[in-house]
């Protein structure tokens, strides 16, 4: 049964991360990410944290979902009024690109499994206190990245809605 539900939350997870990249309507692209963050907050839910479910569900499904609206508000979607890019930001665009891919590929590469490290020290690793603990002593360094990412995203999508002035 528990092998079935999973199946189906990954396929669901899966279906609707691909539907948030291949939308061509930001705001139903927005709406498929709140619901593949659903149903990662349902995967918490089968490993039996409920804490980072409802965590994951406040932060990311309400908050940072809130800002990426306001986000798309602000980005200029006329087609037919924008200019092209330069090829300098462009450039830009995929060098950070892939300054990020190296960055959670070198993170994916150093990760190491510990939870037979959890299971042989006995401590209850659901409590609120030791996952304070363990994140922001282990993964104090991951942790500030992601928020620096996330600013960096913010600040790089106004960046991107402000028009360009051409000087005749």
């Amino acid at each position: 049964m528990l092998l079935t539900i999973f199946y189906i939350l990954s396929a669901i997870t899966l279906a609707t991360a691909f539907l948030t990249i291949l939308s061509k309507n930001p705001i139903h692209s927005a709406i498929y990410l709140v619901l593949c963050f659903f149903s990662i907050a349902g995967h918490y839910l089968m490993f039996n944290a409920q804490f980072l479910a409802i965590v994951h569900i406040i932060v990311y499904s309400g908050a940072i979902m809130i800002l990426m609206l306001f986000t798309i508000m602000l980005m200029n979607l006329n087609k037919e009024d924008e200019k092209n890019k330069s090829m300098l930001s462009r450039i830009a665009a995929v060098v950070s690109f892939c300054l990020v891919a190296f960055v959670l590929l070198a993170t994916f590469i150093k990760a190491q499994p510990t939870i037979t490290e959890y299971a042989v020290s006995g401590k209850d690793y659901q409590s609120i206190k030791v996952l304070g603990q363990v994140l922001l002593n282990e993964y104090m360094l991951p942790f500030e990245f992601a928020s620096v990412l996330l600013l960096v995203s913010m600040i790089g999508a106004v960046l991107l809605s402000k028009k360009q002035h051409i000087n005749n």
